[in-house]
């Protein structure tokens, strides 16, 4: 019988996460998890190991790497948004930790090492769209500009230590297991206000234009660059469609019907730090690994819809 693989999944127990180590799990990997709570708030699949703990810690990294093969980091402690409300905090509480990890790794003999980045961020207002890798990255939040330090220095012990690292940048997932109200995507915060009762905030009169994705697409084109990707490139991973978030509505509006709810729209000024569009040309990835959504926007809202509806969303979150 052949060795299992050994893959190590930095913030696993995310959103993201939870989907990328179901995948890994699934495909027969050796999982373990590393996340700073004390247990995963959702259950992980049978047989992966979690470890609570802060990636920063090299004694943590010297517990957990020793036999693994494959590394992903998908730990990242703010979102957009919230960068903004303390740029130092987004850099001290990201930055260090990423580097360790970078630095840890560049010591162990791997097979790749996956950063998953920013598509939504790191390119900034587009010259032209779809945006593909080799676009200016102008980032215009803390966030974005982190997020595309990371990816610098993943480039840095990729050159001068032979870390095999890759990175990945998805645009915006949604899906089942993303929370509202909590700066972290449109449709979830959308669809939770509507089953609450509460007015839907859009920024202008058709708020911006992004490439949505179902995150179990995001998870499959995060496996399709750990297994087929090169060390020392990027990776868009996105749809290719940019949809704003008025026409969003438009396609939540029916599922919201069906339930006799409504829904209310509270139309603000746009907001400045937001970029106008962001669509991401998919097509490098798609080339080595045959990666593409599988997942339309109709049928990713449905599958978010019905689970949504069925959490307890009185306290504003699932």
């Amino acid at each position: 019988m052949s060795k299992r693989i050994g893959c190590c999944v930095i913030g696993g127990a995310g959103f993201i996460g939870a989907w990328v180590v179901e995948l890994l799990a699934a495909g027969g990997r050796d999982v373990t998890v590393v996340g700073r709570r004390p247990a995963p708030v959702r259950p992980l699949p049978a047989g992966v190991r979690y470890v609570s703990g802060d990636y920063g810690d090299s004694a943590l990294l010297e517990r957990v790497l020793p036999g693994m093969e494959e590394v992903i980091d998908l730990a990242y402690s703010s979102v957009p948004k919230t960068s903004f409300e303390d740029p130092a905090a987004d850099i001290i509480d990201n930055l260090p930790p990423a580097v360790n990890l970078l630095a840890a790794a560049s010591r162990k003999t791997l097979r790749k090492l996956v950063v998953v980045s920013s598509g939504g961020t790191v390119y900034g207002p587009a010259a032209s769209l779809p945006l593909t890798e080799d676009h200016p990255t102008q980032p215009i939040s803390p966030y974005g500009i982190t997020k595309l330090a990371v990816e610098k220095y993943a480039g840095m012990y990729f050159r001068l230590y032979g870390l095999p690292a890759l990175c990945v940048r998805p645009g915006n997932p949604y899906g089942e297991g993303q929370r509202p109200f909590a700066a972290q995507g449109f449709v979830a915060t959308a669809m939770a206000a509507v089953l609450t009762g509460r007015e839907v905030a859009l920024y202008g009169e058709h708020g911006t234009v992004r490439d949505y994705l179902h995150v179990l697409d995001v998870a499959r084109g995060i496996l399709a660059a750990l297994e087929s990707g090169t060390p020392g490139a990027v990776y868009n991973i996105g749809s290719g469609i940019g949809r704003s978030n008025r026409q969003v509505l438009d396609a939540i509006a029916p599922l919201a019907a069906a339930q006799g709810l409504a829904l209310r729209l509270k139309v603000l000024p746009p907001r400045g730090f937001d970029v106008p569009a962001n669509v991401l040309d998919s097509r490098r990835l798609r080339q080595v690994s045959g990666w593409q959504p599988g997942i339309d926007l109709e049928a990713g809202l449905a599958r978010t819809w019905d689970w949504l509806s069925r959490q307890p969303l009185s306290a504003g979150a699932p």
